[in-house]
């Protein structure tokens, strides 16, 4: 019986093994292993090299498996080492070989040097050393983009003081993140954000009258008012509809990128989040999703020092956001979040390294919210003053790169004025067109979730409906019924 038993679970091993692709691949293990140790080049093309040797094995095999999962874990003597009497062997484990030793050592909690910021430009707008390839036509959108998003949020701030909108929350000092970003990416990747991020918008095509129209949720609102201020979303655009709760948009990118992997597109998923979010458990379980099942995924994290009023310090131990990459096995880099050429540079590259080689990326860009976290808080209660006016005048993205596109002769005094001129006219246009649009109809709350609405869907409109006209006070007078 036992004899029986032993020899019907090899065969059905043999045959998930034969299923899956999985038969003779764990010669790819030393290849493997050495990519993943590399941390000092984005280079991949002797992995490619070792893996074209085995393509007799993927022809018309599954690829969203890994390939080390029936490798034996008996330790073995490291062939070519004389150890001269030393001891040197090893544990072939699932992940790669592991060499034992007889020294206890334990890995350090931090790292006696902190992790590099990539930087293109210095902080007075002049580049380092060499070249860079972005051309005048970029380069100018992106300045103006960013001029524009800087407009946008201090005009709508200011009508969120004056109470004509309920809520609001700005980009200000985190503009390069927003555009510099988004000119990396093409309209075909899929753009999960947080809520700082409608700089990706603007650049896409979003209109200032659709930024407006969502704010004061008009019948023009893509979204029928049904979100609070900021909340946007444009299926058009591939820009998922924010959502407040903290990193719970992370899985939901990973997800995303697997299905494009699985339709063969070639496009990534891009998700942001600040450091805040990296507290969360969805950010654990989204970086590790995303490895695991070799996801093309951007995680994009605005590293600016403050979760709203909880300083990073209060938040983790760790090196930052970067050194977490390592840990779940995905490629990460640390760039400077206020420099518009290091970003575009980085977001390009990584954006090429996750489609090309099907594998996620953290990028961690180190920057500063100059704002309040939202009209609903007041940072200088926590944050020092010259600390904020240090990073709003010195270390400004947008003033940075100006300096940049100037000295190429890009760039004038003339056209600021111009373009700062006609941003203000037309957001200002722009609100008052949003502000004398009707609002959507109350049956709009209860529409888009289901074809026939159920019986108690019904009855919640039914009673809403009663309480409005037993409390008219309590509602706005011109809410149509």
């Amino acid at each position: 019986m036992a004899v029986c038993v032993r020899q019907s679970r090899n065969n059905i091993i043999n045959h998930v093994k034969s299923k899956m692709g999985l038969m003779g691949l764990t010669n790819l293990s030393s290849s493997v292993s050495s990519l993943n140790n590399d941390h000092s080049t984005l280079s991949t093309v002797s992995f490619a090299k070792d893996l074209r040797t085995q393509s007799s094995f993927f022809e018309n095999k599954p690829t969203l498996y890994r390939t080390r999962r029936f490798e034996s874990t008996k330790p073995h003597q490291r062939s070519g080492v004389h150890s001269n009497g030393a001891y040197s062997q090893f544990l072939d484990f699932p992940g790669g070989q592991v060499a034992f030793t007889t020294e206890m050592r334990f890995i350090s909690e931090s790292p006696k040097e902190r992790i590099p910021c990539y930087r293109v430009l210095d902080d007075d707008g002049q580049l380092i050393q060499g070249s860079i390839d972005v051309g005048k036509e970029i380069a100018v959108k992106m300045y103006s983009d960013m001029a524009t998003l800087q407009t946008m949020d201090t005009i709508f701030y200011e009508a969120q003081r004056q109470g004509r909108i309920s809520f609001y929350l700005t980009t200000i000092g985190e503009e390069a993140i927003n555009i510099a970003s988004a000119a990396a990416l093409t309209i075909d990747d899929f753009v999960v954000p947080q809520y700082r991020e409608p700089g990706v918008l603007l650049w896409r095509g979003f209109t200032l009258q659709q930024f407006a129209n969502q704010c004061f949720s008009n019948k023009g609102d893509d979204c029928r008012g049904r979100q609070m201020p900021i909340h946007y979303g444009s299926k058009k655009l591939n820009y998922f509809t924010v959502a407040s709760t903290i990193a719970s948009q992370l899985p939901h990118a990973v997800g995303l990128a697997y299905s494009l992997k699985m339709d063969g597109k070639d496009a990534c998923a891009v998700t942001y989040f600040g450091d805040g979010g990296s507290s969360e458990g969805d950010f654990h379980a989204a970086l590790n999703f995303a490895a695991v099942m070799e996801a093309p995924v951007l995680f994009i994290c605005r590293n600016n020092g403050w979760a709203i009023s909880t300083p990073t310090s209060d938040q983790f131990r760790s090196d930052g956001i970067v050194v977490r990459g390592e840990a779940y096995g995905v490629r990460s880099i640390r760039v400077d979040g206020n420099d518009t050429l290091a970003l575009y540079s980085t977001v390009r590259a990584a954006r090429e390294m996750a489609i090309r080689e099907q594998r996620p990326i953290l990028v961690e860009a180190l920057t500063y919210r100059v704002g309040h976290h939202s009209t609903s808080d007041d940072s200088t209660k926590y944050r020092p003053v010259d600390e904020i006016e240090l990073w709003r005048s010195a270390r400004d993205p947008i003033t940075r790169f100006r300096k940049w596109i100037e000295s190429n002769g890009w760039w004038s005094g003339e056209a600021e004025s111009e373009l700062r001129s006609n941003v203000r006219k037309q957001l200002l246009d722009a609100i008052q067109v949003a502000e004398r649009t009707e609002k959507p109809p109350l049956a709009d709350i209860f529409t888009d979730v289901y074809d026939v609405p159920p019986s108690n869907l019904s009855e919640q409109e039914k009673w809403l409906r009663e309480t409005i006209k037993i409390h008219p006070q309590d509602y706005p007078s011109d809410f149509p019924l």
